[in-house]
């Protein structure tokens, strides 16, 4: 009989630490730094161990960028279920989603700046329009109008220039923008 240690088996677990880490990579130095043996390397994990759960560069990509998509998710409807008004509900937690990338510790920085990477991609980008277009189906009835659709808008744009940090916006000016963002979608 064996004495040799074995690892508990966690797969979702080490599926996750594969994903951090080619985010992590993919921040550092790019995406052209996300291969696979690179993310073996960084994450101690083997490259057959890595093969096992993404067979491919494509494969991992998309798996990075569905799980970008499942946490955009999950902060909008954190949000969502805070925000007792139903009309513009979802532009609002979509905003208020996006704002708060500014002020995440480091790690969650890095999987924003990897979103833009990713939709360098042209079939991330495919999935990223039918993310949009299937949310505005969703939300049709409570977030259709222009003034939505102008907030959604407006959140990228401040989205990307907090991540860029192209605009010196002080906290005051910041806050009357978003608070009327907000008067956008209550119209």
């Amino acid at each position: 009989m064996s004495t040799a240690h074995h690892r508990k088996k966690q797969p979702l677990f080490l599926r996750q630490q594969l994903l951090e880490v080619a985010a992590r990579l993919a921040s550092e130095k790019g995406m052209t730094a996300v291969t696979l043996d690179a993310v073996s390397g960084a994450s101690g994990v083997s490259k057959g161990g890595l093969l096992h759960h993404f067979p491919s560069k494509n494969m991992l990509l998309e798996a990075l960028f569905d799980s970008l998509l499942e946490r955009l998710d999950a902060a909008i409807e954190e949000a969502m279920r805070a925000d007792p008004l139903p009309h513009g509900r979802f532009t609002r937690g979509y905003l208020h989603a996006c704002l708060a990338l500014r002020d995440q510790p480091q790690g969650t920085k890095d999987w924003a700046q990897v979103t833009m990477v990713l939709l360098t991609e042209p079939q991330l980008r495919q999935r990223w329009h039918q993310w949009v277009r299937e949310r505005s189906e969703e939300y049709v009835g409570t977030d259709s109008s222009v003034d939505a659709a102008i907030v959604r808008l407006a959140a990228d744009g401040i989205w990307l220039a907090d991540l860029l940090g192209s605009h010196d916006l002080d906290e005051s000016a910041r806050q009357r923008l978003i608070d009327r963002l907000i008067e956008l979608t209550q119209l």
